[in-house]
């Protein structure tokens, strides 16, 4: 009798937690913007691009992690992709962003993590690449890491994160499904006042226009005053930067990592990543001063591939005009702002160094209901 109880125990509590599983944002029935979502709503619905994770949960305080962004299955270094780097706001450490902006190329998986394990996972991800094979000669490696400070959550102090923890995000890096809220690089981060997370989503522009996928993966970590769909979400709870209580201070940083399989120059992603900020924006994020606010965007398109190792002194390459980028920019935006939220509402409630509670959202829906933002 007492093992039939603990079974039906257990499974009511499966039932329970599954449930009260946490779900995104659009399987709520709220519908941001416009356009389409690519079949998983993720940066990995464009073709190739493959998304990895190690999660650090240790003791007390250890709540960080590494999540990693490979552009293609091949040799990246040697098959360099189209990239640019936009900068909303400066107080951060996006490792090896000066190169990507003067030459206009990424060769190397995209790495996040938190603000003092940058410089472990720079040496991690040159480890990778001098290791591929094809990369023997190789004497310069370019690595790009980003990051915002999880030390609300984490003790960022004690370096915990390792090559291997990078490593193996890299290595792990898989497409489908993109898990997100406290994974990855997002494990200790907090954002509005809750926690914050990995979030991720995607737009399709019309096929006449196209047919073109933007996809987009944030590592959010700041403030402001929250708004969903338009409605007033951190106002409602009383939860905001300048409210009476300040619960929500700002300063923190947001990474947004934007894949396209557009056939784009770095110009044209670099205006592509400006527009990413608005979709920042339209959450209600300030861009604090303490706010380290970074655009990475890259396309995947094999026409804008860089080699190497080039065999002539010009390199033709294919592109959109200047008067097509326009579906791209309302497809960033919209993926964007549904990314950040997606990661408020995926992230669940830590306890780290302190306590931050997951966004609630049972009195989040019924504030877009009343705003008719559902």
């Amino acid at each position: 009798m007492k093992q039939l109880l603990l079974v039906l125990l257990l499974v009511s509590l499966t039932i329970q937690a599954q449930s009260q599983e946490r779900k995104r944002a659009r399987e709520y029935g709220i519908r941001i913007g416009v356009l389409p979502t690519g079949p998983l709503n993720a940066i990995t619905d464009v073709a190739g691009v493959r998304v990895g994770h190690t999660t650090l949960i240790q003791g007390d305080a250890v709540r960080t992690g590494v999540t990693a962004i490979v552009p293609h299955p091949g040799n990246v270094f040697q098959q360099k992709v189209p990239a640019a780097v936009y900068v909303g706001n400066g107080f951060g450490k996006l490792a090896g962003s000066t190169q990507v902006q003067e030459l206009g190329v990424l060769e190397t998986p995209i790495v996040l993590t938190n603000t003092l394990g940058v410089g472990t996972a720079l040496n991690a991800v040159v480890e990778y690449v001098l290791r591929q094979p094809g990369n023997e000669t190789v004497q310069s490696v370019n690595a790009l890491v980003g990051e915002t400070n999880d030390g609300a959550l984490n003790d960022i102090r004690g370096r915990h994160v390792t090559a291997p923890h990078v490593l193996a995000a890299i290595e792990q890096a898989q497409a489908g499904p993109v898990a997100e809220g406290n994974v990855g690089a997002g494990t200790g981060t907090v954002c509005f006042g809750f926690k914050g997370g990995i979030g991720t989503a995607s737009r399709v522009v019309p096929a006449a226009l196209g047919g073109y996928t933007v996809g987009v993966l944030v590592q959010t970590n700041f403030g402001g005053v929250l708004q969903i769909n338009g409605a007033p979400v951190g106002q409602a709870l009383k939860q905001f930067y300048l409210s009476q209580q300040l619960r929500d201070p700002a300063d923190g940083s947001c990474m947004i990592v934007v894949a396209t399989d557009a056939p784009l120059e770095a110009r044209n992603l670099e205006r592509l990543a400006k527009r990413a900020m608005l979709g920042l924006a339209k959450t209600g994020g300030i861009v604090a001063n303490g706010s380290g606010d970074y655009v990475v965007a890259f396309s995947t398109h094999p026409g804008g591939r860089v080699p190497y190792g080039p065999t002539a002194m010009t390199q033709t390459t294919t592109t959109l005009t200047n008067e097509a980028l326009s579906p791209l920019f309302l497809a960033v935006i919209e993926a964007t702002e549904e990314a950040i939220i997606n990661s408020l509402f995926r992230a669940e409630t830590m306890q780290g160094k302190q306590r931050i509670e997951a966004l609630p959202l049972d009195k989040v829906l019924k504030i877009l209901k009343q705003h008719h933002a559902r």
